[in-house]
């Protein structure tokens, strides 16, 4: 009986819990639907099949597009095809702030119809990164990522169906991250032959809808990641309005080059590869500015011609920034092109020159400052390197400091020695000459040496005359005929006796001062020359502050001297003065220590001077 009733109260013990248990299940079973009816769905595709979003190519992120521009580019490689071609599409990174994508899906719709279904179908060229899916109608019409690797490009070939519409377009989605993603990108048009004229060549999309970079270009990583070549050297193009910018970067596997240019123009910026450090059949890309926006080309120029836009083009991923009146450009480029006679093959070393200048309507114009042009040859598929370059020529600089060694130093300081010191040393001599003499005779043949030697650099940098530099070169001819006049004149000088003696001091002191006058202006048209562009407005001041130097010295040694010839006049009135000689003497000694004093600070302040510029052209 106890047994009975023992596992009675056992049984209900059991099914009381097993109710409380069966009950808690469907309360936490209408709690779970509950939950779930209050949140919208999301649904993710690590795996790109992705096939629900092929109507409106909108990922299942829950999230809205990113507003940005897509720093991603779409090309092709042809844009016309008959029915059955194959078109090999391209999806690339187009920022220099290297975007890469996660995900992507890509279709060809009719250009009519953008909503309509996937035309055509695709063939993966590398199954390892992408898939295909059946947009629309027909299998294989769109292609996703198979993995959520990491990517900077993507290629599919779009095989056209018998019957296509008469242009398609190409669209693409990526995916940066999660929740930065942007939908139907445009991309180019191919048209169906015999439907609409196209080209024949095959010509990057980005010509017609290039993108748009959505920030500045920057410093970060030259000579580490990529090469660089910055005027003002070190210059940042991300902090510095000024600076003239040019990167590239090689892929790893050495197939093509990313080139980024940067520079305030008015007009154009552009970048030539080149085999020497002269101008003329070169390989050009210009970035110029048509109207709001920048066409990005590549050309070739043949001597010192008008640049020639190559007939076939193989840039892609073209993007483009206008702001602040600072041009930015960035595209693509295969190392290798043999199909394309002018261009050069990226595997080589190349000296590379940097210009800028005016534009109108999309038509360049000559630069209108020298280029910068880099030290030394650089190859351009090699590891990254910090270039360093001028805008001056060696040969140009050379002429810039012999011709300011000549005149601001050289002439100068004799014809100072001629006008002031002919009486301080009267009884000196120096190879049968007084001292004053040999000095000034020796300067000025060294300042003819100096002069001629500048003269000739030049016409052997240009090869021949200079057709751009203005009056520059005219003065300069007629100064170097003068200089080499002057000594010719001194050689047949007459005797201080001679009548003649008169003549000659005046023709030789009139054509020197002539000389002179004009050299001075030749050197401050110089400093503003091209090829040897000297910082403005440092250059004109500092050569103004020179000439006032000399003239404020000259002014000084002048008005001293009246001062003791008059003072000399009163004492000589005075016969009966027993200390006139005494007085006289000290006088010479004061005039004696004066002029030292004088010379010495005029020779410190004239070096300073041609220390100051020739540091300046170097740095050029």
């Amino acid at each position: 009986m106890k047994f009975l009733t023992s596992s009675k109260t056992n049984l209900n013990k059991l099914l009381m819990k097993a109710a409380t248990t069966l009950s808690t299940m469907w309360c936490s079973f209408f709690l779970l639907v509950v939950l779930t009816g209050c949140v919208d769905p999301v649904t993710g595709y690590s795996n790109g099949k992705v096939s629900i979003a092929c109507g409106d190519m909108v990922p299942q992120h829950g999230h809205d597009p990113s507003p940005d521009p897509p720093p991603y580019s779409i090309t092709v490689d042809k844009l016309s095809f008959n029915p059955g071609d194959n078109i090999t599409v391209s999806l690339q990174v187009a920022s220099s702030k290297h975007t890469l994508f996660k995900g992507f899906l890509m279709e060809a719709r009719d250009a009519g119809k953008i909503d309509s279904p996937a035309v055509g179908f695709f063939i993966l060229t590398d199954p390892h990164e992408s898939q295909l899916l059946q947009c629309g109608h027909t299998p294989g019409s769109g292609v996703s990522h198979r993995r959520s690797s990491k990517k900077t490009q993507v290629k599919a070939v779009w095989e056209s169906p018998q019957n296509p519409p008469e242009k398609v377009q190409f669209l693409v989605t990526v995916v940066h991250e999660y929740k930065v993603y942007w939908v139907k990108i445009t991309g180019p048009v191919v048209s169906l032959r015999g439907a609409t004229a196209v080209p024949t060549t095959a010509v990057p999309a980005e010509t017609t809808s290039p993108a748009t970079l959505s920030t500045s270009f920057s410093s970060k990583g030259c000579g580490h990641t990529k090469s660089c070549l910055r005027d003002p050297l070190g210059c940042d193009p991300e902090s510095h309005p000024r600076c003239f910018f040019l990167s590239f970067t090689t892929d790893e596997e050495e197939r093509s080059v990313m080139f980024e240019l940067s520079g305030p123009a008015e007009g154009y910026v552009s970048f030539a590869l080149s085999l020497d450090k002269w101008m003329g059949n070169d390989d050009i890309y210009v970035c110029v500015k048509d109207g709001s926006r920048i066409t990005i080309s590549a050309a070739y120029v043949s001597g010192r011609t008008h640049p020639e836009l190559t007939t076939e083009d193989a840039l892609w991923g073209r993007a483009w920034r206008l702001a602040d009146g600072v041009i930015q450009c960035s595209f693509h480029r295969k190392s290798l092109l043999p199909q394309l006679g002018n261009s050069f093959n990226l595997n080589q070393s190349y000296f590379l020159f940097l210009a800028h200048g005016r534009s109108h309507q999309g038509l360049i114009h000559k630069h209108d400052h020298q280029p910068l042009i880099s030290t030394h040859h650089k190859w351009i598929s090699g590891p990254a390197e910090d270039l360093s370059g001028s805008r001056s020529p060696l040969l140009i600089k050379f002429h810039g400091v012999l011709m300011l060694t000549a005149w601001m130093w050289t002439v100068s300081t004799a014809v100072f020695i001629s006008r002031h010191y002919k009486h301080l040393w009267p009884e000196k001599t120096l190879l049968g000459h007084r001292l004053w003499f040999q000095l000034h005779r020796t300067m000025m043949v060294l300042a003819v040496v100096l002069t001629v030697a500048a003269f000739t650099l030049p016409f052997i940098y240009r090869r021949g005359w200079s057709k751009h530099a203005g009056s520059h070169p005219y003065i300069g001819c007629t100064v170097i005929a003068l200089s080499v006049l002057q000594p010719i004149m001194a050689m047949f000088r007459p005797a201080p006796g001679s009548p003649r003696r008169i003549i000659f001091s005046w023709t030789h002191f009139v054509t020197g001062t002539v000389t002179q006058i004009l050299a001075v202006v030749c050197v401050f048209l110089g400093a503003g020359q091209q090829a040897l562009l000297l910082p403005s407005p440092w250059s004109p001041i500092v050569l103004t502050g020179w000439l006032l130097w000399i003239v404020l010295a000259d002014l000084l040694l002048l008005t001293h001297t009246y001062t003791l010839r008059s003072k000399g006049k009163s004492n000589s009135e005075d016969k009966e003065n027993i200390l006139s000689a005494q007085l006289e003497r000290q006088q010479h000694g004061e005039i004696l220590k004066l002029k030292k004093m004088v010379l010495v600070v005029f020779l410190i302040g004239n070096t300073g001077f041609l220390a100051a510029f020739i540091k300046a052209i170097v740095c050029v």
